[in-house]
């Protein structure tokens, strides 16, 4: 009991510096309630393993000036992964919950293993950007599209990267970086992010619906992911919308993501005027009033709504956030906001994303804030937790583009 009682104090301690520091000790023991000798033996503690140091001393009151402390982010970190159909990107979270630095590449197309080597690389490549030495990285958290298996660290449901489902992804990383590897789903990765410090910022009822390369949605409600029973809850490329679900290709790509996906656009594009054009360019030729473009980006946000219709009518969030790089999209977003009034009886609230290409980053830095204290300071306690602390979205340096 009292080592449980102990293992309290020392979180409720830390997640004091770690969220209103600089603060001093007897700051600390006001706001916790715990007395300042328990408080001065833990800051001591903490202080003498190098997890928090002191700041400077108290201004502005009369008599005494006292210490005050705050967090050594770089004492220990996390590094973080969003793996994409199309973009890798990787970067490192500090023990005070920020994310430090990020590096990119274009996902290896081969595919399978060796985009599992890729992964390892560009880990490294991102410890080297900044103070956090790999001795101090405890765990890594890996963003990826599609489903992963707990039970075979495969990756299911993946289109866009072929060959996840045939290696085990989590042990090939585990064994290449010697550290413990947590790998989840990107999208459910974002809607955390977005929760935590983006659009959806303290909202517990929230869809965010990522539209890029393929397309998914992480599902918060009351505060909790949902998930389902085969992990697989949010695949929103498999709703019967857009294309034919009983054509081959839609069982293995989804019919909605055959249409509202990069492919889909891009192909649907060609179809009406013949002409090769990438996804950017067709919504910049909509923007300028280009009949055709136009026509084809209708559709898309068409497609969308009814999607943002039948999630609605399943979950009933208050906000639904689009992001990925179509889906975050304002001009996009503006045309959903038009067409959903006639199709979506129940009204919500539809904003893009504010993390954009980080929102995953953001989820899996606060995913890793939770377990690298839980491992550093709680001991397994329950209820010996600390929270994630209140961000800025604007203070995460971010170099990767």
């Amino acid at each position: 009991m009292a080592h449980s009682s102990r293992r309290l104090s020392l979180c409720t301690v830390m997640q004091s510096i770690v969220h209103d520091g600089p603060i001093s000790r007897a700051r600390i023991a006001r706001e916790t309630g715990l007395s300042k000798q328990t408080v001065g033996e833990i800051v001591s503690g903490l202080e003498i393993g190098g997890w928090v140091r002191e700041k400077g001393r108290t201004r502005g009151h009369v008599g005494r000036t006292a210490t005050t402390y705050e967090t050594v982010g770089t004492a220990a970190g996390v590094v973080v992964v969003d793996l994409g159909g199309t973009k890798l990107r990787a970067a490192v979270a500090d023990l005070a919950g920020n994310i430090l630095d990020d590096v990119v590449e274009p996902t290896d197309p081969a595919g399978g293993a060796a985009v599992a080597r890729q992964t390892a690389r560009l880990c490294r490549v991102a410890t080297e950007r900044n103070a956090i030495g790999w001795d101090r990285i405890k765990l890594a958290i890996v963003g990826v599209a599609g489903v992963p298996d707990a039970s075979t660290g495969a990756v299911r449901l993946s289109p866009n990267i072929r060959g996840l489902d045939r290696i085990n992804l989590r042990s090939s990383l585990e064994d290449a970086l010697g550290v413990d590897v947590y790998v989840e789903n990107d999208v459910n990765l974002a809607i955390i992010g977005e929760q935590w410090i983006g659009s959806g910022a303290g909202e517990k009822d929230l869809v965010f619906i990522a539209v890029g390369t393929g397309i998914g949605a992480g599902i918060m409600i009351g505060g909790t992911l949902v998930r389902g029973a085969a992990q697989s809850a949010g695949e929103l490329g498999y709703l019967p919308v857009g294309a034919d679900p009983f054509e081959a290709e839609s069982l293995r790509t989804g019919a909605l993501e055959r249409v509202v996906g990069t492919i889909g656009i891009i192909r649907r594009y060609r179809d009406r005027t013949g002409e090769e054009a990438d996804v950017p360019a067709i919504f910049d030729a909509a923007t300028r009033g280009n009949l055709a473009a136009s026509a084809v980006v209708d559709e898309t946000a068409s497609h969308l709504a009814c999607a943002i219709t039948a999630v609605c009518a399943t979950v009933n969030p208050a906000k639904v956030i689009l992001g990925g790089s179509i889906g975050s999209r304002p001009d996009l977003a503006r045309r959903i906001r038009t067409i959903l009034p006639q199709c979506a009886p129940i009204p919500v609230e539809v904003e893009t994303s504010l993390l954009g290409s980080y929102a995953a980053l953001a989820g899996g830095a606060a995913v890793g804030f939770e377990k690298i204290h839980a491992m550093l300071f709680s001991d397994g306690h329950p209820g010996a937790l600390v929270s994630l602390p209140r961000q800025d979205a604007n203070r995460f340096r971010l170099t990767g583009q």
